[in-house]
């Protein structure tokens, strides 16, 4: 169940084990937190509940620093299901919710609307107008409106702290082997098939332009991916260029994925690029003829590292 406003907040929506933030990216960390949500909602036959906010807060209050997303709301409701979220509350973020003190966003929201049981937050956790509030504050209220509160400590991975800012950090550093780990799932794009240049085509490989949304892109270079038919289950290993292919005079930044098999049948519509690995920078060569035997180069190195995964994920 997806509910958008509190007002369609059904009767007897609870009891609820719950969690509150934005949740961009979904990365590791909120990850563990929606599986402990999970887990104490099973437990005590509850439902597992996220309550998230929609436009992020940062961009009424503090436009200026309101980061660039990693996620959509309905790419971060997709994730939550994964992980056996039942129910997420996307609330319309208004000046009347950021007015909000601590006590009334609790009693109005979680205790009224919500029926919560158990709330689950990060250490760093902040609510109520200007931030007024955190967990402690979330504890104490928590014994007033009848539920507990538990905090989470971040996750470390490669002894670096866990979060939305610093996955896009790595993204936009082109640390995308990075990011993985800390997304626990490849960094993607989405997006609509737009006809290229024509150049792609001359070479020994087909090739899929991606037009996209996104506010986080990889930093310009050369990456191992893997290409989705969003329509469909094909899927191909694949090479994919972001930048602004300078031996031809380009001055838009494009994102160019080079299948490493052909497909059959109709082009996609729409696909999904996941980006595993960066290869290289891109650079600008005399000809045609050398960017061709560099694509080639390229993709003997994806071929390798595909061939290389495979053996690993046998092991395994």
């Amino acid at each position: 169940m997806i509910v958008r406003k509190l007002a369609e907040v059904p009767d007897h929506f609870g009891p609820s084990a719950l969690t509150i933030g934005n949740f961009d990216g979904l990365h590791a960390g909120h990850r563990q937190i929606m599986r402990r949500v999970v887990e104490i909602a099973k437990g005590n036959g509850w439902k597992s509940t996220v309550l998230t906010f929609d436009p992020h807060p940062t961009r009424l209050v503090a436009p200026d620093r309101a980061p660039r997303l990693l996620t959509t709301p309905e790419q971060r409701c997709a994730l939550m299901r994964q992980e056996g979220i039942e129910r997420i509350v996307i609330l319309p973020f208004t000046h009347e919710i950021a007015m909000l003190t601590p006590e009334e966003f609790v009693g109005r929201i979680l205790a009224e609307k919500l029926d919560t049981r158990a709330v689950l937050v990060g250490e760093d956790f902040r609510f109520g107008h200007r931030a007024a509030g955190n967990a402690e504050t979330l504890r104490e209220l928590g014994v007033r409106y009848g539920f507990t509160t538990e905090m989470l400590a971040a996750v470390k991975r490669r002894n670096r702290i866990v979060s939305s800012s610093e996955v896009r950090r790595l993204v936009e550093s082109g640390n995308v082997s990075l990011a993985c780990r800390f997304l626990e799932r490849p960094f993607a794009l989405e997006g609509r098939v737009v006809a290229g240049h024509g150049i792609g085509a001359k070479q020994t490989v087909p090739t899929l332009n991606l037009e996209t949304d996104a506010e986080v892109l990889p930093a310009v270079g050369v990456y191992i991916t893997r290409t989705f038919d969003r329509g469909s289950h094909r899927n191909w290993e694949s090479i994919t260029n972001v930048g602004y292919r300078p031996t031809f005079g380009g001055d838009r930044l494009t994102i160019e994925t080079f299948l490493l098999s052909p497909f059959n049948g109709e082009t996609p519509d729409e696909i999904r690029v996941e980006f595993l690995h960066r290869v290289r920078e891109e650079r600008k060569f005399e000809d045609a003829e050398k960017l061709k035997a560099q694509i080639l180069k390229d993709v003997g190195r994806a071929q390798t590292y595909f061939r290389r995964s495979k053996v690993v994920g046998q092991a395994l």
